[in-house]
């Protein structure tokens, strides 16, 4: 018989927890699809399988009717096929609203002069990684996890809510559940889309109305090893913004897949890279793992100055404050001015 994959609310906020624990490491045999997807055969596992359901979310009974909710939160059940017993994942989206941080936007100047070409800045292992196994590989587990906390996942989506304009067409890469947007930008923008490379992640993330793709941006052949051609599956001049959330650190091939964005996106249009200081060691490139925050800030800038066709960057420290706030956040965006 086949397995039900079902999507329940809770009434009792207080057993809402954190995806962190084991788990979160989902196997390759769970899907997650939408309210009437087909499931294809090719991706069925022996070991379950599971059905669709639709993904309504619960709202916390704590947030006040006028008040937007400060989390969503979902459980998916799973029940094997080979064993009565079912399981359950919670999970809890930070909407960014009705929390009790203080935001700012602190203006970073940047300063590095990039004097000499690509070639000549960087060494050899600048770009490579303790890791280097195919990134399809590290990410073939879902993680419904977040990389940063929620103080600075509520000031990115505060940054948002003022710097990208209604009607926009928007792309996410790099993404992956959650793309951190306010939370009527399904309703306000003409699009958002997104990429990224576990399609069961894509598939859970409610704020992406134009679809997803899975793609990788550190793409190697898989005969060769070598490396392959980056390629963005969207038309020439597509989106007015691109956003790139705590990840462009893991790029190897960094300009390259600047020049994609500047491809996809629309002279005027503007790209939003956030960054903090928290990564997977083993999957960032080399230098980044010796780099202070400002370091960083300038090597990104570096980046669009190779890409080129950018004016000049903006640079912002948006880091939270509140009581629980830890991780910093900051913001490096630059606009499109020719191809």
């Amino acid at each position: 018989a086949s397995s039900i994959f079902r999507h329940r609310t809770r009434q009792r906020a207080q057993k809402i927890l954190m995806m962190r624990s084991p788990f979160s490491l989902f196997t390759m045999s769970i899907l997650l699809l939408p309210a009437g997807a087909l499931l294809p055969s090719s991706l069925l596992s022996r070991r379950v399988m599971l059905g669709a359901a639709t993904l309504a979310p619960f709202y916390p009974c704590s947030a006040a009717a006028s008040e937007a909710p400060r989390y969503i939160d979902r459980e998916y059940t799973m029940q094997y096929s080979d064993a009565p017993r079912s399981r359950g994942v919670l999970l809890r989206r930070f909407t960014g609203e009705s929390t009790p941080y203080t935001f700012k936007k602190t203006p970073i100047r940047l300063v590095k002069e990039w004097k000499y070409p690509f070639e000549d800045t960087f060494t050899s292992t600048d770009f490579s990684r303790a890791d280097e196994h195919k990134d399809p590989e590290f990410y073939v587990v879902p993680r419904f996890v977040y990389h940063i906390d929620e103080a600075s996942v509520s000031a990115l989506t505060n940054y948002y809510k003022s710097s990208i304009k209604p009607n926009s067409a928007i792309l996410d890469i790099c993404s992956s559940w959650v793309s951190h947007y306010p939370l009527d930008f399904p309703t306000t923008m003409s699009t958002i889309k997104a990429c990224g490379l576990n399609k069961f992640e894509l598939m859970a993330n409610d704020q992406l109305t134009g679809g997803f793709e899975v793609v990788d941006l550190n793409p190697r052949d898989s005969i060769s090893n070598l490396d392959s051609p980056i390629k963005l599956p969207y038309p020439d001049d597509s989106f007015d913004v691109v956003t790139c959330v705590v990840s462009i650190d893991y790029l190897n091939r960094p300009v390259e897949v600047l020049n994609e964005v500047k491809r996809v996106l629309k002279v005027g249009g503007k790209v939003i890279v956030s960054q903090s200081d928290r990564f997977f060691p083993s999957k960032v490139v080399n230098m980044w793992l010796n780099m202070n925050d400002r370091s960083r800030l300038e090597l990104i800038n570096g980046y669009f100055h190779f890409a080129g066709g950018f004016e000049p960057r903006d640079c912002w420290d948006i880091s939270p404050s509140g009581a629980d706030a830890r991780d910093p956040m900051f913001i490096v965006e630059a606009k499109l001015a020719s191809k």
